[in-house]
């Protein structure tokens, strides 16, 4: 239950002001067509974290409790320095197809996010690929729902920068002191 909820947590914290979330938003915007879009990111966050756990479970395996804590502790602190980085939306143009235009692009930007690192650091953590994919897809969807209901005006209503920034604080100091934790196992 612990990789459930701290993937999720972790996800849904992480996506916020994403590139995942600007590209629901922007494609819910341009295509009219927000049930498409939703499934093309169920289908791409399912994937992703899927990969992602299945191969933290797999590095878990041949490694120590320690290392896997210290590897965690550097997702966190992942997590925060890239928080740190601004993200911008682009226009773009009204995807013919939007299914697997939402898929793809959705896919795209999970590959090597902050929110995958974390979702396989979470999985080997609590030995849960199950869980740990379940959980994060989960707060990613969650964390789009806005993106996708308010679609133009998310990211004119939403303080984005400040909800980026805020939780990029909160993974630094997780990272921190999951970090010192792992140092003083013994």
């Amino acid at each position: 239950m612990e990789a459930l909820v701290s993937s999720f947590v972790a996800a849904f914290l992480g996506e916020w002001g994403d590139k995942t979330q600007l590209i629901v938003a922007l494609l819910a915007a341009t295509t009219r067509r927000p049930l498409q879009v939703f499934a093309g990111l169920v289908l791409a966050a399912l994937l992703s974290n899927a990969v992602a756990a299945a191969a933290g479970v797999w590095i878990a395996a041949t490694i120590n409790i320690r290392a896997m804590t210290l590897m965690t502790a550097l997702a966190l602190l992942f997590a925060g320095i890239s928080g740190l980085i601004p993200r911008k939306a682009k226009e773009s143009v009204a995807a013919r197809w939007t299914l697997p235009a939402a898929f793809i692009l959705c896919l795209a930007a999970e590959m090597g996010d902050r929110t995958q690192f974390l979702t396989f650091a979470l999985a080997g953590r609590f030995d849960s690929a199950p869980l740990a994919a379940a959980g994060a897809t989960a707060g990613i969807l969650a964390a789009c729902l806005p993106a996708l209901a308010l679609a133009d005006r998310f990211t004119t209503t939403v303080p984005l920068r400040g909800i980026r920034w805020t939780v990029a604080g909160l993974f630094l100091v997780a990272g921190f002191v999951v970090g010192v934790n792992a140092l003083q196992l013994t």
